[in-house]
């Protein structure tokens, strides 16, 4: 029973935030690869647009966790944020090239591309908010 509590104490946790959001992303992109295969099935039914919105959400909350830990000083591991932006990249250009050379009448859904916005957009505000926190702390 012990053994549960502390589990269930883990929920909501900076680690477990961590995990939901490489698990959807790791979903988003399989499904976002499928969707590109299978002729825009996912997105057509919608079920791309749920994930994207699970995967943005996960990612929202993430960052917004690492910024409030770094701003009160709690925040020691590194997860550059950059790693996600290149492998939306990657999979973003993918779409685009290989539609082109596969010659698929694949329609890049706007769930995908409003995803690819966010991450990138995250990631400048985080960067930002990096640099602001570091010049603060020296002048500290």
């Amino acid at each position: 029973m012990k053994s549960v509590i502390n589990k269930l104490q883990g929920l909501g946790s900076f680690s477990m935030w961590r995990k939901v959001t490489n698990f959807w992303s790791l979903i988003f992109f399989l499904a976002i690869v499928y969707d590109f295969f299978e002729g825009n099935i996912l997105s057509h039914n919608e079920v791309l647009l749920a994930i994207a919105a699970i995967y943005c959400a996960s990612l929202a909350i993430y960052s917004a966790e690492k910024e409030f830990r770094r701003w009160h000083n709690m925040h020691d591991s590194i997860h550059p944020g950059e790693m996600y932006a290149i492998i939306w990249t990657i999979l973003i250009v993918f779409l685009i090239i290989g539609g082109i050379v596969l010659k698929l009448p694949y329609h890049m859904p706007p769930e995908v591309s409003a995803s690819y916005i966010a991450v990138i957009s995250i990631l400048a505000l985080t960067r930002e908010s990096k640099n602001f926190y570091g010049r603060r702390k020296t002048k500290q």
